[in-house]
C-alpha cells in the first residue's frame, strides 16, 4: 500500500488505470502486459533497480493491475506499489537468467485461466520485452490473439498533472545548481572524470531551499569536446579539458524519476566565429520555437518556426529538435510518442512537457543550448532558469 511520503494519491494512480483502459478499449486490447519501467512506475508507482529481469505490470479489465517480478524485488513493490499486497507476485530465483525456464512461462500459466482466451496487448517495440519473452507467453497462452501494445500506455502519460509539474519544477532546480557548478569549476587541465564528480555531487545533494534531493538520470552526462562534439551521445573520459574547445553539456536534474533536461556550452578560450553564428542561430531558434509552443499548435509549428530561424543564419538541423519527457528509466529519459519535427501533428496542449533540443553537429564541432519547456494554457515556460548564452572561460 502507498507509504505516507508517496508522491501521489490512489485516486490519482486510478486516473492513470483508467485512461489506460480507455486506451485498450478503443485498441480491442482485454489484457495489457506493460514491461516498460516507465509505464510500469506510472501505472503503479513501482520503482526499483530491477528492469534487467524479466518484470511486468498486468492491467486488466477490472480491478487494480497486477505486478510481477523476481522474488527478490517483490519487497520493493510492496512498498512501492499503491495496490493491496495481494496485487503483488514475485517468482522463485530459478526463472531467472534460466536456460531451462522463461519467468513468462509462469506469467501465463497464472493468467491461462482468468485470459487464456483474451486479446492481450504487448509492448512488442520497447528495451526490456524480448523475443524469447513473447515466444514463452504465445507458447503458453495458445488460444490468446496478441498484438502490439508500444506506446499505449506511453501516449497517456503525455499530459502531466498538476504533482507531475511540481516534480518536474524541482528536478529544474537541480539542474540549475549542476549547471552553475560546471560554470565554477570547468577549466583548462581539469579532468573530465573530476568534472563530473562535481556535475553527479551537485545533481544529487539535497538543497533544502528547493526541497529536493536528487535522484539517478536515466543517461549519464554527455560532455563532448572539440571534434568529438560533432557526434552525439558521447560520455567522459579521463582527459583534460583543452584550451581553444568547446564542450556541450547535456544533463538532466531528476526528482523523483522526473527529468528536467538541459543542455548549456562550454568554450575555454576566445569562440571562433563561426561557434557565435552557431550560437545565435540556436537562441534565435528557441526564441521562435517557444513562441510557437502553444497550446492548439502541432509539434510541427515549433519545427518549423525553429527550422527557418536556423536558415536565416545559414544553418540546418537534419534531426529532430525535441520529444516528451517526464517520469523515466535507463537508457533513455524520453517519453517515445511525440517528436518535434517536420509533419508531426500532434497537437500541443497544457501540462505536456517538452526538451527542446536546439543543437547543430557539425563537421568537426558541435553546440547544444536546449530548454525544457511545459505547455500553459497561453504559451510555454521555461522549467529551468539557466543563462543560455556560451560560457566562455580562459
Amino acid at each position: 500500500m502507498l507509504r505516507p511520503e508517496a508522491s501521489f494519491t490512489v485516486e490519482e494512480y486510478e486516473g492513470r488505470i483508467a485512461r489506460t483502459r480507455a486506451a485498450m478499449a478503443q485498441a480491442g486490447v482485454d489484457l495489457l502486459i506493460v514491461s516498460d519501467p516507465s509505464n510500469m512506475a506510472w501505472l503503479t508507482g513501482y520503482d526499483g533497480w530491477s528492469f534487467y529481469v524479466h518484470q511486468a505490470v498486468i492491467v486488466g479489465p477490472d480491478g487494480p493491475p497486477e505486478w510481477f517480478g523476481r522474488g527478490i524485488d517483490a519487497k520493493g513493490a510492496l512498498r512501492t506499489c499503491y495496490m493491496a499486497d495481494e496485487a503483488v507476485f514475485g517468482y522463485p530465483d530459478e526463472y531467472v537468467q534460466s536456460t531451462e525456464r522463461h519467468p513468462m512461462d509462469l506469467l501465463a500459466e497464472r493468467l491461462r485461466g482468468r485470459h487464456g482466451a483474451a486479446r492481450i496487448g504487448v509492448e512488442m517495440d520497447n528495451y526490456w520485452f524480448s523475443a524469447a519473452a513473447f515466444a514463452a507467453l504465445q507458447r503458453g497462452l495458445p488460444d490468446a490473439r496478441f498484438s502490439d501494445a508500444t506506446g499505449l500506455v506511453n501516449w497517456q502519460r503525455l499530459v502531466k498533472s498538476d504533482t507531475e509539474i511540481a516534480h518536474m519544477r524541482k528536478a529544474a532546480c537541480i539542474v540549475e545548481r549542476m549547471h552553475e557548478r560546471i560554470r565554477d569549476r570547468a577549466e583548462v587541465g581539469m579532468r573530465k572524470c573530476d568534472l563530473v564528480a562535481d556535475i553527479y555531487d551537485a545533481s544529487l545533494r539535497y538543497d533544502p531551499a528547493s526541497g529536493a534531493g536528487g535522484d539517478y538520470p536515466a543517461i549519464v552526462p554527455l560532455l563532448p569536446s572539440g571534434s568529438d562534439a560533432a557526434a552525439c551521445h558521447l560520455t567522459w573520459d579521463d582527459a583534460p579539458l583543452k584550451a581553444g574547445e568547446g564542450t556541450y553539456f547535456e544533463i538532466a536534474g531528476v526528482y523523483r524519476r522526473y527529468h528536467c533536461p538541459l543542455s548549456r556550452t562550454l568554450y575555454l578560450g576566445t569562440p571562433p566565429p563561426h561557434f557565435l553564428a552557431a550560437e545565435q542561430a540556436l537562441l534565435d531558434g528557441l526564441d521562435d520555437g517557444i513562441e510557437a509552443a502553444r497550446p492548439g499548435n502541432a509539434c510541427d509549428h515549433i519545427a518549423r518556426a525553429f527550422s527557418a530561424a536556423l536558415a536565416r543564419h545559414g544553418f540546418e538541423k537534419d534531426s529532430r529538435s525535441g520529444y516528451s519527457i517526464g517520469l523515466s528509466y535507463p537508457p533513455d529519459w524520453g517519453e517515445r510518442t511525440l517528436s518535434i519535427r517536420r509533419g508531426d501533428m500532434t497537437e500541443l496542449r497544457p501540462n505536456m512537457t517538452i526538451h527542446f533540443m536546439a543543437s547543430l553537429w557539425q563537421q568537426d564541432w558541435g553546440i547544444e543550448i536546449t530548454e525544457t519547456i511545459a505547455i500553459t494554457e497561453s504559451g510555454a515556460e521555461c522549467l529551468a532558469h539557466v543563462p543560455r548564452a556560451i560560457t566562455v572561460k580562459d
